[in-house]
């Protein structure tokens, strides 16, 4: 089935790619649809209302069915903070690096024990004749202190996942790809695809 995926964030595309082949996708940038210029505002307050609102923008506009994920880091100690700001925590036009040093100094020397949370993913498929289906993936961890690794991105660095002694920056893209919030949602998803 092919795909049009509502998303510039190569690192997203990539992971999406990799996860969704297995299933019989094939999945194409906006850009090569010639939506290229086109940006969703996210203005959902949470990532089911932004998922839902990207992937309908994508399939209205080009006609084919869209997928669109969003996602984000939830932090319990800060009351699900940054979630849907996540790639924007540090402010509009800030980085990973930015987005780091705010979650680091935010949590300052709170002890690991209370430094947990959860990355999140929503990820959504809308058809042509408006079908919707929705699936979400969650992964439990903690932040760490510092950033250990440099694989990934995001958050990925600073997020342990429960159950293993690496943060995902320090997991293989195969590693990650095989345990991921996105990939439990893009998993989901698939179960939902099989009953239709």
């Amino acid at each position: 089935m092919l795909l049009v995926a509502a998303t510039h964030n190569a690192h997203k595309l990539k992971e999406i790619d990799a996860i969704t082949a297995p299933f019989g996708f094939t999945l194409i940038p906006k850009d090569d649809v010639g939506l290229a210029d086109v940006d969703v505002e996210e203005t959902g307050s949470t990532f089911e209302e932004n998922s839902l609102l990207k992937a309908q923008e994508i399939c209205r506009l080009s006609g084919k069915p869209a997928i669109a994920d969003d996602s984000g880091l939830e932090v319990d100690f800060l009351n699900g903070a940054p979630g849907v700001h996540s790639a924007r925590f540090a402010g509009d036009d800030c980085d990973d690096e930015a987005n780091n040093r705010k979650l680091l100094q935010l949590l300052g020397d709170l002890p690991l024990e209370k430094r947990t949370g959860r990355f999140v993913s929503v990820v959504t498929l809308v058809y042509p004749d408006g079908t919707v289906l929705a699936a979400r993936g969650e992964v439990e961890g903690h932040i760490l202190f510092q950033k250990e690794g440099d694989g990934g991105f995001g958050y990925d660095p600073l997020f342990r996942p429960l159950g293993h002694d690496r943060s995902f920056g320090q997991f293989t893209a195969e590693e990650k790809n095989a345990i991921s919030h996105r990939a439990r949602a893009l998993a989901a998803l698939q179960e939902k695809l099989q009953a239709l």
